[in-house]
């Protein structure tokens, strides 16, 4: 059972023991109702797309989707949008160079399907139609075929290290492992890059520095690894040109602080190792180390995602460099995104405030981005929220979404949430945020905040969060709570929330700021840097030494701008925190010695953490126990009694 402490009496929520709903609709158009957002719906019955692959031709999508009755592999129409399931339970499709057949993963192991077969296949199962290609206990993820289409190199974790193993289609022989010590276990990152005769892979690596991700390239026959980056931190997949030349890449300096979402774009030659930033009015966006790059046919164009005040648009540029043109003016967020060998077209994993994940099209030569697919949940009472900015601690303006509930009153009173995104340099998103739609629905106003030092409106605002983690950002959130208790519709009280390093801030604010907030949630957060760099994982480590300029020994007075525990004693507010006991990117000892810390205080607090969970939860019934104490531990503490918010 998870662990509970409570302090001054305040009551444990039930056990969450619903089970997932099924559903039988059909995969393409969803029939009668929408679904009403409820905490169980939006973590364990929520569909949508996931991946997509353009196929060579770019007449297909291959789309991994979870769809009403069914998930695994759709094929759809470019044309009519029509899709087909391919192969149930399967995901990470890779379509071959001749369109025919697809390379896909299931149960742990590599396959390849028909692309023509006729009726969905089950993906783990071999039958016609179907060839697996390996057949053992380790992982295998990052698949990638070669040029020719007789090998597939993948990542696997079977050596101790995130290595390169490659392993010819047909299945004739046992995986070979390809790269040595390449990088850390747990680090899931990036994926192999064939060159276009297939003789070489590029890939990243920390083998010549535990703090930097270099790029190398290693020869398939001769096992032979070469560094071919010095000066750059790789945070995308590297990516070859067509003649094989000069690979592209999202990449940050070395010399300078790790901006994550607002990278170089980098073109490198790999036989004279140079190095080269392009030069374009604007950065590129990796969003998370999740997207790349895209080569035009003929090698003279480059193809790049950014993001802008919370939306991400795909942008073009001459690979020489030179002015920055935008393709596409969408709005909304794209998770992923794809275009077929000649790059004529793109598609995007990609949703809205007011839709899930679905595929859109855009044909390069211009116009309309148009959708494909209707996988996803649609969710009753969807509202655009309302894009403001409000004045800061220090007179800058914050951007902010928010949210109302149904048939909103100003004349009314209506309690306040502030919330506070994670990753610290990211941004929240002009996308489909569940969470915040939920509690507006619930009768909260909500304000989520894209407070300084987050990515999407420029390298100077995102200046202001270097070596001073944990304050000025969290200045910015209280002063979300004072704009929100000055609105006339108030009724006076103000929590807010945030995971991750929302969780940062939202412990932070009530420290540094007492008097801003009614109630607090921080989740799975982080309230000691310099303790957390200790036993953190490498990418935490890394995040933590990065934005503080060193280590606690090197800066220890930038150590202690950031430090909220030394801080819990101002906190007045009070506070619920829970934690995953298995996180290692923002360790669980931080739960505990925030924790003690309350409890030595006497502040008011319940603290609640889940075993086995690491940073990612990934048994979703956690999640809903998790949002329901949320959502139950502000209703105790900032609803007005006798007053209804319906």
């Amino acid at each position: 059972m998870p662990s509970i402490m409570i302090r001054r009496g305040l009551a444990i929520l039930p056990a969450v023991l619903a089970s997932c709903a099924c559903v039988t609709m059909e995969a393409h158009a969803q029939e009668g109702a929408d679904l009403p957002l409820t905490w169980e719906n939006i973590f364990t019955n929520a569909t949508g797309a996931r991946q997509a692959a353009l196929s060579p031709s770019g007449k297909t999508v291959a789309v991994t989707a979870s769809a009403p009755g069914a998930s695994g592999i759709f094929l759809v129409d470019v044309d009519s949008g029509e899709p087909r399931l391919l192969a149930r339970g399967a995901s990470s499709p890779v379509w071959m160079n001749d369109g025919t057949q697809i390379l896909y993963s299931a149960a742990s192991d590599l396959w390849i399907v028909d692309a023509s077969i006729t009726g969905p296949v089950d993906a783990a199962i071999e039958q016609t139609g179907v060839r697996r290609i390996t057949s053992d206990d380790h992982d295998e993820r990052a698949a990638r075929l070669s040029p020719d289409g007789r090998t597939i190199a993948f990542y696997s974790g079977r050596s101790g290290y995130q290595d390169i193993w490659t392993v010819p289609t047909d299945g004739s022989e046992a995986p070979r492992q390809l790269t040595r010590e390449s990088m850390a276990e747990d680090d899931f990152r990036f994926a192999p890059a064939w060159s276009p005769d297939g003789r070489r892979i590029a890939y990243y690596s920390n083998k010549a520095d535990y703090w930097e991700d270099d790029i190398w390239v290693v020869d398939i026959d001769s096992g032979a690894e070469r560094q071919i980056s010095r000066g750059l931190m790789a945070s995308s997949t590297p990516v070859w040109s067509p003649t094989g030349d000069r690979i592209a890449l999202l990449a940050t300096s070395k010399n300078e602080y790790w901006y994550e979402d607002l990278a170089y774009l980098y073109v490198l030659d790999p036989e004279r190792g140079t190095e080269t930033i392009l030069d374009m009015q604007i950065h590129a966006t990796d969003w998370l180390h999740n997207l790349d790059a895209f080569w035009s046919a003929d090698g003279t164009e480059l193809f790049f995602p950014y993001l802008e005040r919370a939306r991400m648009e795909l942008w073009r540029v001459p690979a020489v460099g030179g002015v920055a043109t935008r393709m596409t003016s969408m709005g909304g967020h794209f998770r992923s995104y794809h275009a077929n060998r000649d790059a004529t077209g793109f598609v995007f994993v990609r949703s809205t405030p007011t839709r899930g994940s679905e595929i859109d099209y855009l044909d390069t030569s211009g116009g309309s981005v148009r959708q494909l697919t209707r996988f996803a949940t649609r969710w009753q009472g969807l509202a655009e929220p309302e894009e403001i900015s409000f004045r800061s601690w220090d007179g800058l303006y914050i951007q902010g979404f928010l949210y109302t509930p149904p048939n909103f009153d100003p004349a009314r009173q209506y309690p306040a949430l502030v919330q506070v995104h994670g990753g610290g340099t990211n941004s929240y998103l002009h996308s489909l945020n569940t969470t915040e739609q939920y509690l507006a629905q619930q009768g909260y106003v909500v304000l989520a905040i894209n407070y300084r030092g987050g990515s999407g409106f420029g390298r100077p605002f995102q200046d202001l969060g270097v070596r001073d983690w944990a304050n000025g950002q969290a200045r910015d959130a209280a002063a979300a709570g004072t704009f929100m208790r000055a609105q006339r519709w108030s009724n006076g009280k103000v929590g807010i929330y945030g995971y991750s390093y929302g969780g940062i801030t939202s412990m932070a604010a009530i420290a540094r700021v007492p008097d801003a907030f009614d109630a607090a949630v921080p989740m799975a957060g982080i309230y000691d840097f310099g303790d957390a760099y200790t036993n953190a994982d490498r990418l935490g480590k890394i995040f933590i030494r990065t934005g503080h300029g060193g280590s606690p020994d090197e800066v220890p007075d930038i150590y202690a701008i950031s430090n909220t525990l030394a801080r819990v004693e101002n906190v007045d507010t009070p506070v619920l925190t829970m934690h995953g006991e298995a996180d290692v990117r923002a360790p669980y000892r931080q739960f505990e010695l925030a924790v003690d810390i309350l409890e030595r205080e006497g502040k008011t607090y319940e603290a609640h953490s889940y075993p086995d969970e690491p940073h990612g939860f990934r048994n979703p019934m956690n999640r809903v126990d998790m949002y329901q104490r949320l959502e139950a531990w502000f209703d105790r503490w900032l609803r007005t009694p006798g007053i209804s918010q319906d």
